[in-house]
């Protein structure tokens, strides 16, 4: 345990800009109950085979981290049974050979089929709790940086209130439920990994949207839009223990199930992340809150470009400073002109609000190449039908399985991370 040895030190990414990117990593490892599909993305862009080449791509761009999920499924088949054969030669050569810092992601969505109702299971946050730390045994000395769960939020949005992901709950409650249970998993996934590496760096990452009211005049709709902007700050504000009897979304909780004891174990139990990461897509990060014909509120999503990125990176600086940021996941999608295009218009936002005095350490362009869309498993029909390029290399089938196809952005990238 703790065996493994870096040549590097431990801490080198506080000393400089951190260039990153990552391959997508979702895990829902349970059938879907009508398509009976699951949703391995590394099974579906045959990283699991392919992951010394994915590697070496990671390596030739220059970052200094890459963003890199452990199926917790896998390497987790029975409580308390661990089989890390897979993970200790990819996080080994990422360290050792390439010199790439993993910023390790714990739970990239879903549980292990053993865990009974998932995310809603009582004992869930002790069962993360105890994996995250098995995990921070087994690594000592070799992985420093972790995402205790990524994006909260959209976990308890699709788990919670749409009910697409186990245990399909399709209410607010379920969706407040959730984020309880996922939040108190977070606090203890934390302290579980800092006992067992003091020197950890804990990266807190959550998606991010900006929600507009469609319009400024309808005190209804500028309301909801309120309480869903501070939604969306609503995990971090939970481990953080900042939601009390006067946060904004106090009383709103409490209508969906939150209770006083719920409010005191987060203020005895708070964690304060290292880096607070935030995720943003130019397709899918603004907002607008309106009405439907019938006066109902209604949310769309309507395509964005950098000045949202900016309003958001500002949004994140305020309200949780001295805390450095960083940009955790973005890409567009579209054609290469356009997804090039965003590269270099959202690096120059980091640029802009460094220059302002915004405490932003590291960007990460996501995904390193196509990902597989999360329709697949609702769907029926093969799984590059639901490929979407918005990575630097695409995803083609071809006769030896899923070519990694070089595109320009490969250089605009690389560029980018050269010129620091």
């Amino acid at each position: 345990m703790g065996a493994f040895l870096r040549p590097s030190p431990p801490l080198a990414l506080r000393k400089g800009f951190i260039w990153a990117t990552g391959i997508e990593d979702t895990f829902i490892s349970e059938p879907h109950p009508v398509t009976g599909r699951t949703l391995d993305e590394y099974d579906l862009t045959e990283h699991y085979k392919r992951w010394e080449e994915d590697l070496k791509l990671i390596a030739g761009l220059g970052v200094s981290a890459a963003r890199y999920g452990i199926p917790w499924y896998r390497v987790c088949p029975q409580p308390g049974v661990y089989d890390w054969s897979w993970t200790d030669k990819v996080l080994d050569q990422m360290v050792n050979v390439h010199g790439v810092e993993p910023i390790i992601d714990l739970v990239h969505y879903g549980t292990p089929l053993w865990l009974e109702q998932s995310f809603f299971n009582p004992d869930y946050p002790q069962y993360v709790a105890d994996y995250a730390g098995a995990f921070a045994e087994r690594y000592k000395g070799l992985i420093y940086w972790y995402t205790p769960l990524n994006e909260p939020r959209v976990n308890a949005w699709y788990a919670g209130r749409l009910g697409w992901w186990p245990p399909y709950a399709k209410s607010w409650r379920g969706f407040v439920c959730m984020m309880l249970q996922l939040c108190r998993g977070i606090c203890l996934t934390e302290q579980a990994v800092r006992n067992n590496e003091p020197d950890a760096v804990m990266v807190h990452v959550d998606a991010t949207d900006l929600y507009i009211p469609a319009d400024p005049l309808d005190t209804v709709l500028v309301s909801e839009a309120v309480k869903r902007q501070e939604m969306v700050f609503l995990a971090l504000d939970l481990v953080m223990g900042r939601v009390n009897e006067v946060h904004s979304l106090h009383n709103w909780l409490e209508k969906q199930g939150m209770t006083d004891d719920d409010v005191s174990w987060f203020a005895k139990n708070a964690v304060q992340p290292d880096v607070i990461g935030y995720n943003m897509y130019p397709m899918f990060s603004q907002k607008i809150v309106s009405r439907t014909a019938n006066g109902a509120i209604r949310v769309r999503i309507k395509p964005c470009w950098t000045e949202t990125l900016a309003e958001l990176t500002r949004m994140y600086a305020a309200r949780y400073a001295p805390i450095p940021i960083m940009v955790t996941e973005t890409a567009s999608s579209g054609s290469l002109k356009r997804r090039g295009a965003w590269i270099e218009d959202s690096v120059a936002v980091v640029k802009r609000a460094q220059s302002e005095g915004v405490d932003v350490v590291g960007y990460t362009l996501w995904p390193l190449f196509s990902l597989v869309t999360w329709a697949y498993r609702n769907g029926k029909a093969d799984a590059s039908v639901y490929l979407i390029d918005m990575g630097l290399w695409d995803l083609q089938p071809g006769p030896g399985g899923l070519e990694r196809l070089h595109t320009p952005l490969v250089e605009t990238y690389k560029k980018l991370v050269a010129e620091g």
